[in-house]
């Protein structure tokens, strides 16, 4: 990854969407050359000179402190993040704009046991995924939900991307390269760019993990969708809490999820679902449970052993 490139396209792409109304400052007259503020237009708001800022934005984050940050954030009106992001790229970046190494939690990571008694003891879907969105460990309404993923997912998607042979299902490879995903997820545009919103926060937070950048790169080349995303630079935390599946068997449903980090494991994240009381999609959930418990538990038993172990 060229850091500085990472920091330059995003710094640019953050000021082009704030408009001088925006921010506060009068509107003279006459036309404007960019579509958002120019240079000295952020300079001024975050109390720095214009070469500095415009080093800033070259890429030349290394050495910037808390307090320009911060303030750079304040001023391009940051979301707490895209402010996260910004500090992640600063802590990245190195005078000759080589990718500084940072210790990746997440290779050191491992599930206790008591992770999968947890998930297989909720009535509804739960799972827990890794920063490139492949699950390790699911329980058996998760992976009924998820059914094209689990029960019949599609040749050659679940694996993984650095090529050693990983089986484990990737919603990212099922969203922007299995065409059943346009029928599952009603709402395909929002998920995806929600899913790789996530994506490039986890590569500010860990730019030389290798599995994502083979993910990224992969998806890249297969995907004119995920490269349009991608160039954004969005950044986001969490999906939308709501979501909409029309799952292959049960029917439509309208799900609730809520996720959060998992201190035991840092760099995983374990996603709960739920369903509104009495509603059509309590009825397909009660459908669904259902079906796993005659169908899908047979048929995915040696699949989730495998995800653990591995």
């Amino acid at each position: 990854m060229d850091i500085r490139q990472e920091i330059k396209r995003f710094l640019t792409t953050r000021r082009a969407r704030v408009t001088p109304q925006m921010a506060g400052l009068p509107v003279t007259a006459g036309n404007r050359r960019v579509p958002g503020l120019r240079r000295e237009e952020v300079a001024l708001l975050a109390g720095v000179s214009v070469d500095y800022y415009t080093r800033l934005e070259r890429g030349n984050l290394s050495g910037a402190s808390r307090e320009v940050l911060d303030a750079l954030s304040q001023a391009l009106l940051l979301d707490d993040a895209e402010t996260q992001h910004l500090h992640d790229l600063a802590r990245s970046a190195s005078p000759s704009g080589q990718v500084r190494s940072h210790r990746s939690h997440q290779a050191d990571s491992a599930l206790r046991p008591g992770v999968q008694w947890i998930l297989d003891s909720m009535p509804m879907p739960a799972a827990v995924h890794d920063a490139t969105g492949s699950y390790l460990a699911t329980n058996l309404m998760a992976r009924a939900l998820y059914s094209p993923l689990f029960v019949d997912p599609a040749p050659g998607l679940a694996r993984n991307g650095s090529g050693r042979g990983s089986a484990r299902p990737s919603m990212p490879r099922f969203m922007f390269l299995d065409e059943r995903s346009r029928s599952f997820f009603p709402r395909w545009e929002q998920g995806a760019e929600d899913l790789v919103a996530m994506l490039r926060l986890a590569a500010g937070s860990n730019p030389g993990d290798p599995e994502l950048t083979a993910l990224v790169g992969e998806l890249s080349t297969h995907s004119r969708e995920f490269s349009v995303m991608w160039a954004r630079h969005d950044v986001r935390y969490v999906c939308r809490a709501d979501k909409l599946v029309h799952h292959p068997v049960v029917g439509q449903m309208h799900l609730v999820c809520e996720s959060t980090a998992m201190t035991s494991s840092p760099g995983l994240t374990m996603v709960v679902y739920g369903v509104e009381p009495g509603s059509p999609s309590a009825d397909a959930m009660r459908l669904l449970a259902s079906w796993a418990a005659s169908e899908v538990a047979s048929a995915t038993q040696p699949a989730r052993d495998t995800h653990i172990a591995s």
